[in-house]
């Protein structure tokens, strides 16, 4: 089923209060708030993420997205004119071999050469990279010398979306307790709000935990600039399902329990596996997924999602409004300004049910 052509891009659209934007976590993570969207009672309630046992049945099956976000923005300088630069990574394409924003972008040619700066004081260190190719929308196409990717810790620092304003004292926090698959430029983020002692009440109520992993590139913060939904054109990230986890969904639908997304990373991944699952013989997969989830929308996995608030006329918020309805998304979105919810990445959840 193709993208409802009459969808427009403002029909997304909401009025913001810009102070309600975090700027930072709050000192405990599992203590966020939490607006429920029941779709059954077509009610809203305010608790907070401590509660999201209440809300679960047994043999429910929650799922996260375990990917890493890696310390991918950093600074370097040209061999032959000593030019700054500013390297943000975005994927791995490689063999050393990555593709990057870069600040200037239009003075860095094939065959450029750098070297990488310390984030001290940005002296150089052992380390650097060339330019070996130019990407459709900007990009460059970088190989780093020898193991210098694997050394990101040394010089890299982690990358904050553009709205946040504020220095991350301590980086950990832009990460999931249970990261385990480094590849991300942005944090899964509805899963910084799951501890281990919530999940060990949400295991009490009756559920299990699985992971899958989205490696999430920033062309997720990238504004949607066409007038109708269809014709954006969503980005591809990389996303894996082990065979182990296939397994687990299909005992849950066969079971009764329900699939429940932890983010909206977590729900791509889940509804690219539904397109080709079989829960008779249930295998996962590992490629890159193009999926685009708008009203009208089909889902064949996800059957519930823990979700943070989403930026206006979003790719995001078109997702929510998918599973939701989009009048219901916005009158939920209308309720969390009212009450003063946090919004997006350090913000507060949403969970849909």
């Amino acid at each position: 089923m193709g993208i409802d052509q009459s969808l427009l891009v403002s029909d997304f659209d909401f009025d913001l209060p810009e102070e309600l934007i975090a700027q930072e976590p709050i000192a405990e993570r599992d203590h966020s708030r939490m607006l429920v969207v029941d779709r059954s009672t077509d009610s809203l309630t305010d608790t907070s993420v401590l509660h999201l046992p209440d809300y679960l049945r047994h043999g429910d099956l929650l799922i996260g997205n375990n990917s890493r976000v890696i310390p991918a923005r950093f600074w370097a300088r040209k061999v032959d004119t000593q030019g700054s630069i500013e390297l943000l990574l975005l994927r791995s394409t490689g063999d050393g071999t990555w593709e990057a924003l870069a600040k200037p972008a239009k003075r860095l040619s094939p065959g450029t050469r750098a070297e990488i700066l310390d984030r001290q004081g940005g002296e150089p260190i052992d380390a650097g990279f060339e330019v070996v190719g130019r990407g459709e929308h900007g990009q460059v196409l970088l190989k780093f010398s020898s193991d210098a990717d694997s050394r990101l810790d040394e010089f890299g620092v982690m990358p904050l979306p553009p709205y946040i304003h504020k220095r991350l004292e301590d980086a950990s926090r832009y990460q999931t307790l249970y990261a385990s698959q480094p590849g991300s430029a942005a944090a899964p983020t509805a899963g910084l709000h799951i501890t281990p002692r919530l999940l060990d009440e949400c295991k009490a109520a009756g559920a299990r935990w699985a992971e899958v992993t989205l490696h999430i590139g920033l062309d997720t913060f990238r504004p949607v600039s066409v007038d109708r939904v269809a014709d954006h054109v969503i980005h591809s990230e990389w996303c894996s399902v082990s065979d182990e986890t296939a397994r687990q969904i299909a005992e849950t639908k066969r079971s009764g329990g329900r699939v429940i997304a932890v983010g909206t990373t977590s729900a791509r991944t889940l509804e690219t596996l539904g397109q080709t699952f079989d829960p008779e013989h249930p295998r996962g997969f590992s490629a890159p997924t193009q999926i685009f989830i708008t009203p009208g929308y089909r889902w064949t996995i996800v059957d519930a999602l823990l979700t943070n608030f989403h930026l206006p006329r979003s790719t995001l918020i078109m997702m929510v409004s998918s599973l939701a309805g989009r009048e219901t998304i916005l009158r939920a979105y209308r309720h969390a300004i009212e009450e003063r919810y946090r919004f997006f990445s350090f913000g507060d959840a949403m969970l849909i049910v």
